[in-house]
């Protein structure tokens, strides 16, 4: 394969397809929000995997859909166009055994000479196995890809076989980052993500799309780490439904949030949090982007 290889890849494709739990698997750590919700992911996260022979530097995207024509939404679509120009490949996400107008959608935005792998993803829900070969047969006539690679995200089959397929459609040349760097995204940053999750993982069936998190205080010492958040909703009635009979469950999703800060941030971490209401954000240009939208 020559020498070392160094370039980017954005990970695309429609909501819920596994994404975040591809990006996560690559680089070996959990930098990407995960839940059964679609749309969980709002914002594009790059993960950086530095091997001895590449690197690679994945841009992990929002799902693309066209549904929601909200400002929110629209500003979450535009990101995913944002993040394929210039990358030097992409892979398109779909789930094994079903390739529908959503997918074909997400396609039909991938124009230009940039080479696609076609990951097909969620392999282990097929059974038998062997009724996995019709449907890649079926989907390979879908567009012009430079491979077709099957893999489990959940469980790390076959991943070998994408980063080597990966490896091969990137440039010879040196790291583009340094080879410690683990994601592009600040300590602050990560902090809002993981409370946004627990909220999405515990809370999703009941409140909609309406909340985000932000981060109103960080303070960064060497073992510790000091976070104020506010969960924003849209309604006063979604407020008691986050803070829960007694606050249990903010307390439940503040104790789980703050373990997964503590074990990626190898520090202690002192988190409070508290429910703001702010009607009609996901709809206002101006919250949108005071909230790193």
């Amino acid at each position: 394969m020559g020498g070392h290889r160094a370039g980017s890849i954005a990970v695309v494709g429609r909501p819920n397809v596994g994404k975040s739990t591809l990006l996560n698997r690559l680089v070996r750590e959990r930098i990407s929000i995960t839940s059964a919700k679609p749309q969980t992911t709002r914002h594009a996260i790059r993960g950086v995997l530095s091997t001895e022979d590449c690197q690679y530097v994945f841009i992990d995207t929002p799902g693309f859909q066209r549904q929601n024509r909200g400002a929110l939404n629209r500003i979450m679509n535009r990101s995913i166009a944002d993040s394929v120009a210039g990358v030097d490949l992409v892979f398109l996400v779909v789930e094994a055994g079903r390739f529908g107008a959503q997918d074909a959608a997400v396609l039909e935005r991938l124009t230009g000479e940039t080479p696609v792998i076609l990951v097909v993803n969620k392999i282990d829900r097929v059974r038998p196995r062997e009724n996995l070969l019709p449907f890649l047969d079926t989907v390979s006539r879908q567009g012009r890809f430079a491979e077709i690679v099957p893999v489990c995200a959940a469980t790390g089959e076959n991943l070998d076989e994408l980063l080597r397929a990966a490896a091969a459609h990137l440039p010879e040349g040196d790291c583009l980052l340094p080879e410690d760097t683990l994601t592009d995204r600040s300590e602050r940053f990560l902090a809002a993500e993981f409370i946004r999750e627990k909220l999405f993982r515990r809370l999703g069936d009941e409140l909609p799309y309406g909340l985000t998190v932000t981060i109103e205080r960080f303070e960064e010492k060497e073992r510790l780490r000091r976070i104020a958040a506010a969960i924003i909703v849209e309604k006063p009635g979604h407020k008691p439904i986050v803070i829960g009979r007694g606050g249990a469950a903010l307390k439940q999703v503040a104790t789980e949030a703050r373990a997964d800060m503590e074990r990626l941030f190898g520090t202690k971490v002192f988190l409070e949090v508290w429910v703001k209401v702010r009607g009609g954000w996901s709809e206002d240009e101006r919250a949108l982007k005071a909230f790193g939208y």
